[in-house]
């Protein structure tokens, strides 16, 4: 995610499970699958935190299996209506579902450069797609003023809110504060003006 040392976020994506499925035997590590086996045995499949796939993807110990959130159903779903989908509801750790896909992009085999171009086609697009919809809901739930948090609108817009993913969710509240703010200083012109 972010190469800071420090950052939340980074910890909270790095800490999201992947599957694993072992291509060779390793002894006395069985644990790691949280059953009673003593051994991890070649062909076994475990769900890891992503920190530790890092590791036993680089050793070549493992193949890292794609998360459903970006798998065939999710990308189907995004391709046909991007802004129906509840990004926040596909991974957990506060829904960080665009810096857990650019690490997941990050850690695929440099070989497979068509599988990274794609997974980084499905963010951008995504990303992209969706801007436009969180933007323009910010603005409407802004200009709804301190009623806009009460009743059926209040309730669509935590809904909304709800479905965005951690990165949508700043744009959110950063575009419903400049709007309010807009609004303000319009209001404040026009007072200037009579």
């Amino acid at each position: 995610m972010e190469d800071d040392y420090f950052s939340i976020d980074a910890i909270l994506a790095e800490n999201q499970k992947v599957g694993c499925r072992f291509k060779v035997d390793i002894t006395d590590m069985g644990h790691l699958g949280g059953g009673g086996e003593r051994d991890i045995t070649k062909s076994n499949t475990l769900q890891l935190p992503l920190w530790m796939v890092y590791t036993v993807v680089l050793s070549d110990w493992a193949d890292m299996i794609m998360p459903p959130a970006f798998g065939s159903k999710v990308r189907n779903a995004l391709s046909a209506e991007p802004c129906s989908v509840r990004l926040a509801s596909l991974v957990g750790a506060g829904g960080l579902w665009y810096g857990f896909g650019r690490t997941i992009m990050e850690m695929l085999d440099p070989r497979l450069d068509d599988k990274k171009k794609d997974m980084s086609d499905l963010l951008t697009n995504t990303f992209r797609k969706r801007l436009y919809e969180v933007i323009d809901q910010a603005q409407h739930f802004a200009a709804l003023g301190p009623a806009g948090g009460v009743g059926p609108a209040g309730d669509s817009a935590q809904s909304f809110r709800e479905g965005l993913d951690g990165t949508e969710r700043e744009l959110f509240a950063l575009a419903q504060e400049g709007s309010k703010r807009m609004k303000r200083w319009y209001e404040e012109g026009e007072k200037v003006r009579r």
